[in-house]
């Protein structure tokens, strides 16, 4: 196992990065007996266990080594608290975590609700940090520069990848699905995708590139335009952050929908130029006021729910297109399908990014990224951190948590 404190030898194309953001992502066991303690990317195996488990952590006799998420799924499909650990090559850019990371859309994978992240997996894929090594080959990052990652896998074989469309990669995945999350003392990334962190981000901006990157593809993909009005369902960070790219992109009128007031008031701060209580008011019946009856040119479902999605759709206008960015705990969905033939309308999802990093760097500089960091907590407290970031009453947006 490496030793805490030392910096693993990385291979070709590879690099270590020092990590400022231990991401919130633990709980406790049933038992209270959970004990996280990171010291880098080792391979966890458990007992009878399918496959290994990629994460970090360090094990005391009779205390849980990882996230509580995990354990919980070990407890209950092998009946143990514990872990073996083995030694594991360590192989990628990696990140030593400082002063921050952001904790939100893998809260879906904590609770083991995240469609194509099945526990146990080490989760964490928003953060910044400090280059601690980098691996022959790597030209275009040095050590001690602070950087942010793209956490995509892809190919590079496929005709996609081949074609420089690589978000749409065959095999594309994402570390955190892999088992290679953020939520460690380091963490591996391929040299192409670390990004320098300019002088105007800090480590707990420069966290937050990544789900602006998410809304930069979404609004690139739904291609709004100068003079267009767009409806944005659910006022969390994604949804905020596609306003703010909507209204840089040119559009008129933003429209944003949430059952948060405090929510919907920072919207308006951002992007925003129109904000809807759905929880006090009918949002269809509100869109069609505001446009005469016609609909929004763009949709864009930020929530992840049947009922979000009906309202994408529905409050179209002919022609219009609605993007989907949420992700489906239940994923299910029905609707009327004759609204395609007689609006002719588009529906389309928005995963990742492709090329949309460095347009999100740019676009940084002018907006207040700063507003969505909403709590901080210490490391020692990791659960209250996560217990925040599920509480709707807390009225979060982003989480930090500094080691």
């Amino acid at each position: 196992m490496q030793a805490a404190g030392s910096v693993p030898v990385v291979g070709n194309g590879y690099t270590w990065l020092r990590q400022f953001l231990p991401y919130a992502g633990a709980a406790n066991l049933a038992d209270g007996s959970c004990s996280f303690v990171g010291l880098g990317r080792e391979s966890f195996a458990y007992p009878d266990a399918p496959h290994d488990l990629m994460t970090t952590g360090a094990m005391d006799p009779g205390k849980c080594c990882v996230t509580c998420s995990m354990c919980t799924q070990i407890m209950r499909d092998h009946g143990r608290t514990g872990c073996v650990i083995k030694d594991s090559a360590l192989y990628g850019p990696m990140f030593k975590k400082y002063n921050a990371e952001a904790v939100a859309r893998d809260l879906h994978i904590a609770r083991g609700l995240h469609p194509s992240a099945p526990l146990p997996v080490t989760i964490g894929h928003e953060f910044s940090g400090d280059v601690t090594a980098v691996g022959g080959g790597v030209d275009n990052v040095r050590v001690g520069q602070r950087v942010t990652v793209e956490p995509c896998i892809v190919c590079g074989k496929c005709d996609a990848c081949r074609h420089g469309d690589y978000g749409y990669c065959e095999h594309i995945s994402f570390t955190y699905r892999n088992g290679d999350g953020a939520m460690a003392d380091y963490v591996v990334a391929k040299a192409p995708y670390v990004y320098e962190l300019p002088e105007y981000l800090t480590y707990e901006t420069g966290a937050l590139i990544e789900p602006l990157s998410v809304a930069t593809h979404a609004v690139r993909r739904a291609q709004v335009a100068l003079g267009e009005t767009v409806l944005i369902i659910g006022a969390g960070a994604i949804g905020m952050m596609v306003a703010a790219m909507c209204r840089r992109s040119g559009a008129a009128q933003v429209i944003i929908a949430d059952f948060s007031d405090s929510r919907l008031e920072m919207a308006l701060q951002v992007g925003a130029t129109i904000a809807i209580n759905s929880g006090k008011a009918d949002l269809e019946q509100e869109v069609a006021r505001l446009t005469g009856g016609k609909g929004v040119d763009k949709s864009f479902e930020c929530v992840g729910r049947e009922s979000c999605f009906l309202q994408a759709i529905m409050t179209l206008r002919r022609n219009g297109t609605a993007t989907v960015v949420g992700i489906y705990e239940k994923p299910q969905v029905t609707f009327p399908a004759s609204r395609l033939v007689t609006h002719e309308i588009r529906i389309q999802g928005a995963q990742g990014y492709c090329w949309d990093f460095p347009i999100a760097i740019a676009a940084a500089r002018d907006l207040p990224l700063e507003k969505f960091v909403t709590h901080t907590f210490p490391l020692e407290q990791l659960q209250q951190a996560l217990n925040t970031a599920l509480d709707r009453g807390s009225n979060s947006i982003k989480v930090i948590v500094k080691p």
